[in-house]
């Protein structure tokens, strides 16, 4: 069956990369919580057709990153501190379940030898959190817990607390920018950094000591989120 086939994979391919762009254009600060732009606008930035950008908007849409207006495209969907919090409780709930199977299955060598792995992003997340660099930061943050996840074995929960935690980050990203942009953009000693803490914890097969981790990464980032917004 030629022709067809091969034009649904590129269509596939490219509507996949301008939703992996224009997310990152969101967590960069570049479009901001309730910017408004139509998918003719989106086409002629990225000189591609309108149905890749369209599907790409509408997948975004469903993530719930972005808001469908019937007569005026796009908006970037405007988070409330109230969902901030659901999404930490969500995100602990989800973690508290892959530590106590990665702790069941700690001797595993496949497991431990995974877990260096993932400590080795912990690292780069935890230098780059340490420097106050925003942007780093998430890159590697998002990758450890997408990597950690996926050592649980079921991909449908790793891409739950993928995107829960990517819109996690949008809400958190608009407030930690305005105050870096208030302070010279300097963010150092604000942003957790304890991601090889959590994972030598799970090598040593303890799940309440990651559970505690986790539970004071969130209180400090709901903390900070909330000061900063009071702001």
């Amino acid at each position: 069956m030629p022709g067809s086939d091969g034009s649904a994979v590129i269509r596939s391919t490219l509507r996949q990369q301008i939703a992996d762009a224009l997310r990152d254009e969101v967590l960069a600060g570049r479009l901001e919580p309730g910017q408004e732009f139509t998918v003719k606008e989106i086409a002629e930035q990225y000189g591609v057709s309108a149905t890749p950008v369209r599907e790409a908007l509408v997948n975004l849409t469903a993530q719930g990153l972005l808001d469908a207006d019937q007569h005026r495209g796009f908006r970037v969907h405007e988070h409330t501190l109230a969902d901030y919090r659901g999404m930490l409780e969500a995100r602990a709930l989800v973690a508290d379940g892959i530590f106590r199977d990665l702790a069941a299955h700690g001797a595993r060598r496949d497991t431990a030898d995974a877990l260096i792995s993932v400590r080795r992003r912990g690292e780069e997340a935890a230098r780059a959190a340490c420097a106050g660099d925003l942007t780093i930061l998430i890159g590697y943050d998002l990758r450890f817990w997408r990597e950690l996840s996926a050592l649980f074995g079921n991909p449908y929960l790793s891409d739950f607390l993928h995107r829960l935690r990517v819109k996690s980050w949008v809400c958190a990203v608009t407030h930690l920018r305005r105050w870096g942009d208030h302070n010279g953009g300097d963010l150092r000693g604000l942003l957790w950094s304890r991601h090889t803490e959590l994972v030598d914890a799970l090598v040593r097969r303890d799940p309440a000591a990651a559970h505690a981790i986790v539970v004071e990464y969130n209180a400090h980032s709901l903390s900070l989120i909330e000061r900063l917004a009071a702001a």
